[in-house]
């Protein structure tokens, strides 16, 4: 069964990046490649600050919904949670 993942970026330029991916890694690869998304291809290099395995598309898709509603100070902490322990429990409170 594919795992289903939802990723953080930090860009360049001190910004956040929220995605989704089947493979982070290659994901990664394209971005810093400059053939990812549009907004990170202006803001290279980026890095992998956190992610989070789901097992479905639609759980993975809804987290990034999620966690791009939250203000910057919120995106922040909920990183720094997830640095004590895994980013799935840190967005498990988010999600409920």
């Amino acid at each position: 069964m594919a795992s289903h993942y939802m990723y953080v970026l930090e860009c360049a330029d001190g910004s956040l990046y929220t995605g989704y991916a089947v493979d982070v890694q290659a994901r990664l690869a394209v971005h810093n490649a400059g053939k990812g998304a549009k907004y990170t291809r202006a803001r290279l290099p980026v890095s992998l600050l956190a992610y989070a395995e789901f097992s479905t598309k639609h759980d993975a898709m809804h987290a990034e919904y999620a966690f791009k509603q939250l203000s910057r100070n919120e995106k922040d902490a909920l990183l720094a949670v997830a640095s004590h322990s895994s980013f799935e429990e840190a967005l498990e409170e988010l999600l409920g």
